[in-house]
């Protein structure tokens, strides 16, 4: 690694260096409720609409007691809608909450409400896909945090953290920019790479750190 590399990724760590379900108040762990909680925060995300409101929704859908795939299956879709306009969330909160409800009762059908025994698919990201409401990028989100959990999934650096890494001068190959890092760092760096994808801001002030 590189002095300016090994800088920069101080820097970035530093300033940004916070994975998104933690930001959400998700304290992710290898079990059903906080894997789930993953998965909703990741579809919240996938919309076109600012991460921090996406992590409200989440905070707000989590506060109100719709925290596994059970409660929210039994939750009504207004109690859905509610808590997602609470959290600001309010352009797709009608199709969302359908998703939520959709996406809940699948996984209680074909998981038991378990997403562990999703882990144990040689193509996770595919049978995600399967759920309502994510898409390839949700996809990725929820792959991206998981491997928090799930060390067998790293490195898992998307075409988005590899956006974020092209922007400030790092490596683009997911093998070299996963060799800046301990194993344990590769979320943080992964959600940080991404926050700097998309805000140039936050790439400019993570330079002029390392500039400075």
């Amino acid at each position: 690694m590189s002095k300016k590399d090994d800088a920069m990724v101080r820097a970035l760590l530093d300033q940004h260096g916070r994975t998104y379900a933690a930001q959400a108040g998700i304290r992710l762990r290898n079990t059903p409720a906080p894997l789930y909680q993953l998965l909703v925060l990741s579809l919240l995300l996938s919309a076109r609409i600012r991460a921090d409101i996406a992590v409200e929704a989440a905070r707000a859908l989590f506060s109100a007691g719709m925290r596994d795939a059970r409660r929210m299956s039994e939750a009504t879709w207004q109690q859905r809608v509610d808590a997602l306009g609470e959290g600001g969330y309010r352009r797709y909160d009608e199709r969302t909450a359908t998703q939520l409800g959709d996406g809940a009762a699948l996984l209680l059908e074909r998981y038991q409400g378990d997403l562990r025994r999703l882990r144990e698919s040689t193509d996770p990201k595919k049978l995600l896909r399967d759920i309502p409401g994510i898409g390839p990028t949700g996809a990725d989100i929820f792959l991206r945090e998981a491997q928090a959990v799930w060390p067998e999934l790293a490195p898992r650096l998307d075409r988005k953290v590899l956006d974020g890494a092209q922007r400030l001068g790092l490596p683009t190959s997911a093998k070299k920019l996963a060799s800046l890092v301990d194993d344990a760092d590769l979320p943080q760096l992964a959600a940080a790479l991404v926050r700097v994808a998309l805000d140039k801001r936050k790439a400019e002030q993570v330079r002029s750190s390392v500039a400075a």
